[in-house]
């Protein structure tokens, strides 16, 4: 954390003297704040019961010289009672290399599946897919390095790689890896139908060597010894926003497919977004065959019938295999999520969303049924979110 200060207070040093030397181009500022009050706690969700802060960040990005631009993101929210604080964002990206090429170096969210690289209070829903929860850890960022190549084709075509230290992946496991502790590919093809019709479809990759790493300590008999050091020195890596993914392996596989309709292209009055996606991890452990593996998919639909209000439907169902020893017990959950949302202006939203989880084997707390109330208020700047 101490280094991450260090160059987050640099960037802003040399941001101030990038608009000393371009005063045209100045860096924005703004912050989101995000509070909840919660009938229950969900099975693997993020919003504790009660009333509580939830993602509110302060953002400041704009432009490093004329080549680089930069962003940096705290974030406060509550959990587990207490008020936390961390920096999600502080990272570099170049703005002028040739042939549709960025990169970004620093701390940032992975840009795979379709929802990840969102900031959470921008979502259409109180909490993330179960997806997202039991795989990532609800909204996963790193400390790593990105490449993005944006092709010349008539259609929006762009492919990435991803290198990430990978702690952040696994609550567990502090594990040294020699290098990059997870790697991601990812490709996003879309396009518009006609004026009223857009889609977008993604394909993701995630390798976690982490996984491997644990696996080498768990043969030699070194995990358990290990485990209380690692609960002691990675604390404060999972005692915030960011607490690990509950579900994990070697191998991951997204998929995702979105559909937005509005009249004309104009979305400010109607507009109506479906978006599913699916993933899929084998290589849990080195007791796992090809048959155990963790699978979990999303289907969404949110419908804007009034500019100043939204309704939505989302099903999510999550299957996983539980490993005991050298053997593995069958777990699932299903979440069904209604929504219904008032947005007097573009920064504001207040949602009611009454949420039930069923079908459930191997997780002692789902909510049957939980009421959730979220009010989201947005000030000074933000920054454009994604298709």
């Amino acid at each position: 954390m101490q280094n991450l200060l260090i160059g987050a207070t640099a960037l802003l040093a040399a941001a101030a003297q990038a608009q000393t030397s371009a005063p045209t181009e100045q860096w924005q500022f703004g912050a989101v704040l995000d509070a909840t009050a919660t009938s229950r706690a969900l099975e693997l969700g993020t919003r504790d019961q009660g009333l509580q802060l939830g993602h509110s960040d302060l953002t400041a990005s704009g432009p490093v010289g004329r080549h680089l631009q930069a962003q940096i993101t705290g974030v406060l929210e509550t959990h587990d009672g207490e008020l936390e604080s961390a920096f999600e964002e502080a990272w570099l990206e170049t703005r002028t290399l040739p042939l549709g090429l960025t990169a970004r170096v620093g701390r940032f969210a992975s840009q795979i599946g379709y929802l990840n690289q969102q900031h959470p209070h921008a979502d259409d829903f109180v909490e993330r897919p179960l997806l997202y929860r039991a795989f990532l850890g609800g909204h996963w960022n790193d400390d790593g390095v990105r490449l993005n190549l944006t092709l010349p084709t008539r259609l929006y075509w762009m492919v990435g790689a991803e290198a990430f230290r990978g702690r952040r992946l696994i609550a567990e496991t502090d594990e040294p890896v020699n290098g990059a502790g997870a790697f991601t590919l990812t490709t996003k093809l879309g396009g518009d139908f006609d004026r009223s019709n857009s889609w977008q479809l993604g394909l993701s990759y995630l390798k976690s060597r982490r996984i491997a790493a644990l696996d080498a300590h768990e043969e030699h008999g070194e995990h358990e010894a290990e485990e209380e050091g690692h609960e002691e020195e990675g604390h404060d890596d999972h005692a915030h926003h960011h607490h690990g993914a509950v579900f994990g392996g070697r191998h991951t596989w997204m998929v995702d497919a979105t559909w937005k309709w509005a009249p004309a292209g104009n979305n400010s009055d109607q507009q109506v977004r479906v978006s599913v996606e699916a993933a899929q991890i084998s290589g849990i452990n080195r007791f796992a065959s090809s048959q155990d593996r963790h699978k979990a998919y999303a289907l969404s639909a949110v419908w804007r019938f009034h500019p100043n209000w939204e309704t939505g439907v989302r099903f999510d169902r999550l299957r996983v295999a539980m490993p005991h020893g050298d053997h593995f017990h069958d777990g699932r959950l299903d979440e069904t999520a209604l929504m219904l949302a008032w947005k007097p202006s573009h920064g504001q939203s207040l949602r009611l969303q009454y949420t039930t989880q069923d079908r459930a084997l191997g997780f002692e707390h789902p909510a049957k049924r939980a009421i959730q109330l979220q009010y989201v208020i947005a000030f000074g700047a933000h920054g454009a979110h994604s298709y």
